[in-house]
This record gives structure tokens, C-alpha cells and sequence, in this order.
């Protein structure tokens, strides 16, 4: 089984432990910094999906939220595009769902911790009408990619700051706590299938 980890910037990196074979399959673990944004991440991220040809991506990182704990983990199969939800009435996609592809590959369906991830180009500083349990800037782009290419996707999402309270430097503070969580929170899991 190849499993590729996506994270935006060094300070997300976290080392995954996962079960050396998962029933009889090996498992092989590469990782991608994407970089900050929708765009650079959905290139980056299609172009290893081509090469590498991963059977599950897991996006892992921070993320802001307003009615969530620092120190929360969400593991997240819905995502929300607010850029493009202004447009929604338009006809135009603001909204993923990546859990059937999930359960119909038997993947990290025993995670728990459920939320909606909401993804835009800006680092929300300030209170807004945001739909959604936290805010990044790149899980609606990968779960998109994903989608298209037909491989199943999930983000795990640390959250670092509480918008509205000095996001920039709540953040820039929490990053190791993050990633102590974020490998915590792997290392509890009973493997990506059941």
C-alpha cells in the first residue's frame, strides 16, 4: 500500500508511524510539502500523483478555527471552498465530500473526530461567516485533485489558533505542539484500514 502525506510548510512535517504491513500489504509512506495555497498545492499534488500513483493521500497540518480548542485534532472527509462559496447560488462547486471513496476502499473509516475543513486563499484573522470546524489553505484543493484522480483522501488537522485572537503568532507558537499531536494522534490509530 503507498500512502502519500501532505503537509504545507516544514513546520507541519510529522513523521508517520503506521503498521509495517496493513493484512498483507507492505506499507511504503512518502511525503509532499505542497506549499502555502490552493494552487501550488493542487500542482504539486497532482504532478506526484501522477508519478507515484498513491493508493491513499492523508493531508496533515494546522488549521484556525473559531469554536474549537487549540489542541483539537478533526479528522476531516468534507470539505468547503470559501472563495468559491461566494458563488455557490451560481452553480459553481463549493463543497467535497470524500467519504465514499473511503468506505468504499475500507479506509480510515475508524477515525474519529469528525469535521469540516474550510479552505481558502487568505489566513483568516478575523471573525467572518465561515462554514465549516476549521480553516486552512489547501485541503479543498487536495480533496478536488483527489477526486478527479480517483484516489482516496482525508485531512488531520491540528488546531493552532483561534481566529480572532492573534492568529499569525498563536500559530507561529503552536507549531511544535501541532506536530506532538499530530504524531500522537497517528500513533493511537489502529492502522488506515477497517
Amino acid at each position: 500500500m503507498r500512502i502519500l502525506v501532505t503537509y504545507a510548510v516544514q513546520g507541519e512535517f510529522t513523521e508517520l508511524k503506521f503498521p509495517g504491513l496493513i493484512g498483507e500489504e507492505e506499507v511504503h509512506v512518502g511525503y509532499l510539502r505542497t506549499g502555502v495555497g490552493k494552487v501550488k498545492s493542487a500542482y504539486y499534488l497532482t504532478e506526484v500523483i501522477n508519478q507515484a500513483q498513491p493508493d491513499l493521500v492523508i493531508n496533515v497540518g494546522t488549521a484556525g478555527s473559531i469554536d474549537r480548542q487549540v489542541g483539537d485534532i478533526l479528522v476531516c472527509r468534507h470539505f468547503v471552498d470559501r472563495d468559491m462559496q461566494k458563488l455557490a447560488n451560481l452553480g459553481v462547486e463549493s463543497e467535497i465530500d470524500s467519504s465514499a471513496l473511503l468506505t468504499e476502499k475500507g479506509y480510515c473509516m475508524h477515525w474519529v473526530g469528525e469535521g469540516v475543513c474550510n479552505t481558502g486563499d487568505t489566513f483568516l484573522t478575523e471573525l467572518s461567516d465561515v462554514k465549516g470546524d476549521v480553516v486552512d489553505m489547501e485541503a479543498f484543493a487536495q480533496a478536488f485533485v483527489c477526486r478527479a484522480k480517483n484516489v482516496p483522501f482525508i485531512a488531520v488537522k491540528y488546531v493552532t489558533d483561534i481566529i480572532g485572537q492573534n492568529s499569525v503568532k498563536h500559530w507561529e507558537d503552536k507549531l511544535a505542539d501541532a506536530r506532538r499531536g499530530l504524531g500522537e494522534f497517528f500513533e493511537k490509530i489502529d492502522g488506515v484500514i477497517k
